[in-house]
């Protein structure tokens, strides 16, 4: 898979390149990226790359043409490869960035990713060139630097091989519809300054893998139904899942009652 970005800012993907998982994979070569700077297509002395808007009102536009070259540019690099290019526009208006979204993602060949800055883009190029708009949250960021190194650090522990434990991405959040379930490490009793001690929970430790898969996917579910509601409503529950999440709601009832009692 291929990865060509469009930004002003090349330097800031170093965050992706020379760190962590996505460097990992990178080196290996199972994903490639390359960061195109519309500057460099840009006539003048003063690399110019945005004006005003045409009807009045605050901030800069970006220009299409520098744009425009450096989608194409990005096409060319990518068509040497058999690769079909996929153009985003990174941007508040899109499609919410969600898991179902990042897997469409990684299935593609190559994706051309625009990382804008200042109050957007002329409309024209984006009515012409770009093939869908994504937004990582509804709030507004300085640009579209970071929102394309999520959707890139996403769409790559997807890949196969990236993850050094085939089961890993299987049991991320999100993949299954759930929250994920909590996790611990050592010591068993955990002992630190204004916390009361704490201790891994029975069950991990019992070797018992079926009633460990049983109460894993109990939490996830608990831990749903707390923090993302809307996950669990938009989720058809199996008859296991509905009745280890009713379950764990009697249990949290009856722990709160004895709390109360003491």
């Amino acid at each position: 898979m291929r990865f060509d970005v469009i930004s002003l800012f090349p330097d800031m993907f170093d965050a992706i390149s020379q760190y962590g998982i996505t460097s990992r994979a990178l080196e290996r070569k199972i994903y490639a990226l390359n960061v195109i700077n519309p500057r460099d297509f840009t006539k003048d002395n003063h690399k110019t790359v945005d004006d005003r808007p045409y009807g009045g009102g605050p901030g800069m536009v970006m220009l299409a043409e520098p744009l425009a070259q450096s989608i194409d540019l990005a096409k060319k690099n990518q068509a040497p490869l058999g690769v079909k290019s996929h153009v985003i526009h990174l941007s508040p208006r899109g499609v919410p960035l969600n898991h179902r979204k990042v897997m469409q993602l990684s299935q593609k060949q190559g994706l051309i990713l625009i990382a804008s800055r200042y109050e957007g883009v002329d409309e024209r190029l984006l009515s012409a060139l770009v093939d869908e708009e994504i937004s990582i949250g509804d709030y507004v960021l300085s640009g579209g630097e970071l929102p394309a190194m999520a959707l890139i650090d996403a769409v790559v522990r997807q890949l196969p091989g990236v993850l050094g434990d085939a089961d890993s991405a299987i049991e991320d959040s999100f993949v299954n519809g759930l929250l994920d379930y909590p996790h611990y490490t050592r010591p068993e009793d955990l002992h630190l300054e204004n916390m009361e001690n704490k201790k891994v929970p029975e069950v991990l430790l019992s070797g018992n893998h079926a009633k460990i898969r049983e109460w894993r996917l109990k939490q996830s579910l608990l831990l749903t139904r707390a923090k993302r509601p809307d996950l669990l409503a938009a989720r058809s529950l199996t008859k296991e899942e509905a009745r280890l999440l009713q379950e764990g709601i009697r249990e949290q009832e009856q722990a709160s009652l004895q709390l109360k009692g003491t």
